[in-house]
């Protein structure tokens, strides 16, 4: 026996009123991720083994500085809803699912933040 209301049916929104969100954030942030991880991987792969002041001046270009910066939000952002989904699926028990969901979070924001901060500094070392 269903209990939803037609409405809820037609919106697709269950118990916690999020219907797929989480999903279509997710997805979203993977499609995001396939560019900016070419762009990155593409400005930052010919900067291995050169000197600092190379990569200095290749972070100086606002264009590598964005898309590096781009891709650490995205990326650690995209982490956090999929560490969320395993802890919500494989914890039990509302103190540890608790616990656990901040502290990936904060876990998340931390490497976030410290990405953006190095890029940032780069830039602005000029």
């Amino acid at each position: 026996m269903d209990y939803r209301t037609d409405r809820r049916k037609v919106l697709g929104l269950g118990a916690s009123r999020e219907g797929v969100h989480h999903w279509w954030a997710q997805k979203i942030s993977a499609l995001a991720l396939i560019p900016l991880t070419i762009i990155f991987l593409w400005t930052t792969l010919p900067l291995i083994g050169g000197s600092h002041d190379a990569v200095v001046a290749a972070y100086n270009r606002p264009v590598n500085a964005i898309s590096s910066i781009l891709f650490f939000v995205v990326l650690f952002q995209h982490l956090r809803q999929g560490l969320q989904v395993v802890v919500e699926d494989y914890v039990h028990g509302r103190a540890a699912l608790a616990a656990l969901s901040v502290g990936t979070t904060l876990f998340c924001w931390a490497f976030a933040a410290t990405g953006v901060f190095a890029v940032a500094r780069m830039a602005f070392a000029g």
